[in-house]
C-alpha cells in the first residue's frame, strides 16, 4: 500500500522537547493555523469536546510557570497550550444537528434520535468525564503533529496542579484541565527514548 513518506517522516520524528530557542517567537497567526487544524480531529458524534487556553504573553506564561511546578519548557518555549475536556459537550449537539439538518445532510427524524443518544449518554458523569479526556487527547495528539509539520516542536505535560490552573484562571466547573503543550524551536534535540517491539504491545487475532 503507498504511503506519504513525508507523513510518516513527521510522525516519527515528533520527540518532547525540553528546552527552547527563548528569542524566537510564534505568531498570533501562526498559533491560530496550528489550532484551526487541530480542531479537525475526531471527535464522538462531532462534539469537538475542547477547548484551548494559549499562554502566549510573558506575563501569562510566568503565571502558568509555578502551576507546572517551574518546568523550563514553560517559560522558555514560544507558547504553551492547554488543552481543556468539556464536560458538557452535549451542549453543542442541537447547534452542530440542528445546522446539518438545515443544509439538507440529514433528516429532522435523525436529529432527534442522535440528540437522544448524545443527552442519554451524558446522564452519566463518568460517561462525560471519560469523553472529554478521550476526544481532548485526540486533540492534543493531532495539535503535536501539525507543529511538528509546522516546523515546531512540542511537550505534552501532566505535570501541573489542576486545582491550582483552575483557580488561578478562573475555569468553569464545565471544563476539565487535560494537559499542557509547549510548543516552539527547539534549543536542544529530544532525549533519545526506546520503544517497545511490536510483539510485545500488540495482538493479532
Amino acid at each position: 500500500m503507498a504511503s506519504d513518506q513525508k507523513t510518516i517522516d513527521i510522525l516519527k520524528e515528533r520527540a518532547s522537547v525540553k528546552e527552547y530557542d527563548t528569542t524566537h517567537e510564534m505568531t498570533k497567526e501562526e498559533l491560530t493555523e496550528l489550532l484551526d487544524i487541530t480542531t479537525k480531529a475526531p471527535s464522538a458524534w462531532n462534539l469537538q469536546h475542547w477547548h484551548f487556553t494559549v499562554f502566549h504573553s510573558a506575563e501569562s506564561k510566568a503565571k502558568l510557570l509555578p502551576i507546572a511546578y517551574n518546568q523550563k519548557q514553560v517559560s522558555q518555549a514560544s507558547a504553551v497550550i492547554a488543552v481543556l475536556g468539556d464536560l458538557e459537550a452535549n451542549l453543542k449537539g442541537e447547534k452542530i444537528y440542528s445546522e446539518l439538518a438545515e443544509q439538507g445532510f440529514i433528516t429532522e427524524d435523525i436529529k432527534e434520535t442522535l440528540m437522544t443518544q448524545i443527552n442519554g449518554a451524558y446522564q452519566s458523569e463518568q460517561y462525560a468525564r471519560e469523553a472529554a479526556y478521550s476526544n481532548a487527547s485526540l486533540a492534543a495528539m493531532q495539535l503535536m503533529i501539525a507543529a511538528k509539520a509546522m516546523g515546531y516542536d512540542t511537550c505534552a505535560m501532566g505535570g501541573f496542579s489542576k486545582e491550582a490552573y483552575v483557580k488561578e484562571f478562573n475555569v468553569s466547573g464545565r471544563y476539565e484541565p487535560v494537559m499542557l503543550i509547549s510548543v516552539g524551536k527547539a534549543a536542544k534535540e529530544a532525549h533519545k527514548s526506546n520503544r517497545f517491539d511490536i510483539e510485545e504491545v500488540s495482538d493479532f487475532l
